[in-house]
């Protein structure tokens, strides 16, 4: 094999092989981790306030971040509509309102949930106690 393939290969090889960095979390232990290691951080899940497209991925709660954490502003109780509007106890969240659930006729117990024409909503039940 020529002098300069070897070169080539040796680089190849260099390049491929992770460079080491002291953990500086801890400074008692002597651990090593790769470069792509010392950029993520297993211990702390990401921060929707760095990475925003974290909200999107499957399984998170929500696609808007509000303080950091991700969450649905149009069901989110501490987050009705807007970051930090907060529902009062006995109301729910329903497509980003604060609604009564105990006694709003078209979110009667829950979102969405109407009562029959002519009937009411007490307690969070349609025609309670009638």
């Amino acid at each position: 094999m020529p002098a300069k393939a070897r070169i080539l290969l040796l680089l190849f090889v260099l390049h491929l092989v992770p460079s080491f960095a002291l953990d500086d979390e801890d400074s008692s232990s002597t651990t090593l981790k790769s470069r792509f290691l010392t950029q993520y951080n297993s211990r702390s899940p990401l921060k929707c306030n760095k990475f925003p497209r974290v909200c999107h991925a499957r399984g998170s709660p929500g696609p808007d971040c509000c303080k950091k954490k991700c969450v649905n502003v149009k069901t989110d109780n501490l987050n009705c509509g807007e970051c930090g509007k907060k529902c009062k106890f006995g109301w729910m969240c329903c497509n980003s309102k604060c609604v009564s659930v105990m006694y709003d006729h078209g979110h009667c117990g829950g979102c969405r949930k109407k009562c029959k024409k002519g009937s009411f909503c007490r307690y969070g039940m349609c025609s309670y106690g009638f």
